[in-house]
């Protein structure tokens, strides 16, 4: 019988996890697909801007409120000549992108990206090519953007129109070097020795950046995770992040089983971490390398359409999963995973960010719309900032496929103590029942419940079209605050958020 299923939570404002680092609700644009020309970018379009930015598509950005944007790749960058990208447009190279065989124009690069991130109120996390190009490309690089004057790439900047420094603060080596579809595939040792050199250069020409080292592509990778070790070996002095990369997909059509990947994601995160902290000990040294979670999504619906597009065109259909209410759910899942991991996972982005893999659908000279996976992921960007907290959950559990002990109930807490306010995630996974969760808040006297958001649909196969908005929050809940004890039904597959605040 429905509704009888019950769980147990406490929720202490003394039981700190972390301070959450807002980056971890970044995203990503990669030049791929139409991310860039007809997602961020076109300038035929009735809403574009006078840089040919679509500014419906900056409003729906700034809906999500994304702290960094990771650019310009991904596979792309490892082939990637940034200078093709800077200077009058009419003298911009095409160029043959090998990554995702198609033409590149170069009609928006380094300077019109940097652009849009301030429209968009974001920061810029810049990648360099350690595939085909290295140390030289890179310092060269970094004067262009972030040095004040006076030398020949600072000032070639000011040319072009920018007379202040960028001030990109922070930087990827290179991306998934692990990986033999990568142009420039490089075995441990030899990325270790790019990373470490090009990171030595990068920081004489500005001390104050942070810069991320490749790990392992994924997972299953058969050098995993003797590629960060390695890597970490040589460049432990010189980087601050090593990056994690995972999306995950429900081939099987196992509902139960797919909800519970995100348990995948805990497992990668602490052997990454336990990896990170083996060489700390090994060096016996006092830095601590954090996390870059720089690429996680759910990536499966367009693998079969993308084998059908045509080589070298320009700005195809590439990638562009539509995503169902399922997916939604698992994405609510992976971000309350990062919040689980606040004390080390520092950095995130969501890949990617428009069209393609992406929370926000456009049309070619039309009209934008929310995916199913906005939703959680802007919750968790507006909701999610403070410090996290340890919940501690009694949960049922259940088996599946690849998982066992997988509990319904997925949690996270954050409390804000500026603002007096407490949020609450939760995602119940169970495919017919809801679940009561009881939380004992007392330790947040005088608080009140604000609002209980839910985002549920009873198929799981429901998809948002720019006509239709199928799967949306919304606040009709039976949740109840009364002496310290918080009571809230979370219905059969559901993303949940629970806001208290201090009553005046």
């Amino acid at each position: 019988m429905a509704d009888q299923l019950q769980a147990k939570m406490i929720l202490d404002k003394n039981y700190e996890i972390a301070k959450i680092d807002e980056r971890i609700y970044g995203s990503f644009i990669e030049h791929l697909g139409r991310a860039v020309y007809g997602g961020i970018y076109e300038p035929g379009h009735p809403e574009a801007d006078e840089q040919g930015f679509r500014k419906d598509v900056i409003e729906l950005v700034k809906e999500l409120q994304v702290p960094i944007v990771r650019y310009p790749g991904g596979n792309m960058v490892s082939a990637y000549n940034w200078e093709d990208g800077v200077g009058p447009k009419e003298d911009r190279p095409r160029r043959l992108e090998l990554a995702w065989r198609v033409i590149e124009t170069n009609e928006v690069g380094t300077n019109e990206f940097v652009d849009w991130a301030k429209k968009v109120n974001s920061d810029v996390m810049m990648a360099v090519n350690l595939g085909t190009r290295g140390i030289d490309a890179a310092r060269n690089l970094i004067e262009y953007t972030n040095h004040p004057s006076g030398t020949y790439w600072s000032d070639l900047r000011r040319s072009h129109g920018y007379e202040q420094p960028h001030n990109i603060k922070t930087w990827c080596l290179g991306n998934e070097m692990d990986g033999p579809w990568q142009v420039g595939h490089k075995t441990a040792y030899e990325y270790g020795r790019i990373a470490q050199e090009t990171g030595k250069a990068m920081k004489l020409v500005d001390p104050t950046i942070e810069l991320v080292a490749c790990g392992s592509s994924n997972t299953g990778m058969p050098t995993f995770p003797e590629y960060e070790a390695t890597t970490l070996d040589i460049a432990y002095e010189q980087v601050d992040y090593i990056s994690l990369h995972q999306y995950y997909g429900n081939r099987n059509n196992d509902a139960a089983n797919y909800l519970a990947k995100n348990m995948d994601m805990d497992h990668f995160i602490k052997t990454v971490r336990a990896t990170c902290d083996y060489i700390k000990a090994k060096h016996r040294s006092k830095k601590t390398i954090n996390l870059s979670f720089d690429e996680w999504n759910v990536w499966y619906h367009s693998n079969d359409a993308d084998k059908k597009i045509e080589p070298w065109t320009i700005a195809p259909p590439q990638l562009e999963d539509h995503y169902n209410f399922e997916d939604a759910l698992l994405v609510g899942s992976m971000l309350i995973t990062f919040l689980q991991h606040a004390d080390r996972v520092k950095m995130a982005c969501l890949a990617q960010l428009v069209n393609v893999i992406a929370p926000i659908m456009t049309e070619n000279n039309g009209r934008s719309w929310k995916q199913t996976i906005f939703y959680p992921y802007m919750h968790a960007s507006i909701f999610g900032r403070g410090v996290s907290l340890k919940p501690i959950l009694s949960s049922p559990k259940y088996d599946s496929k690849d998982f066992t002990d997988v509990p319904y109930i997925d949690s996270a807490a954050v409390y804000n103590e500026e603002k007096d306010e407490v949020t609450i995630f939760l995602v119940n996974k169970h495919l017919e029942d809801a679940i009561t969760v009881t939380t004992d808040v007392r330790s947040f006297e005088g608080y009140s419940l604000v609002e209980h958001i839910i985002l549920e649909n009873d198929d799981l196969k429901a998809v948002n079209t720019v006509d239709h908005q199928a799967v949306a929050p919304h606040t009709n809940s039976e949740s109840k605050l009364g002496d310290g004890i918080l009571e809230a039904r979370l219905p059969k597959t559901s993303w949940n958020v629970i806001r208290l605040k201090k009553s005046n």
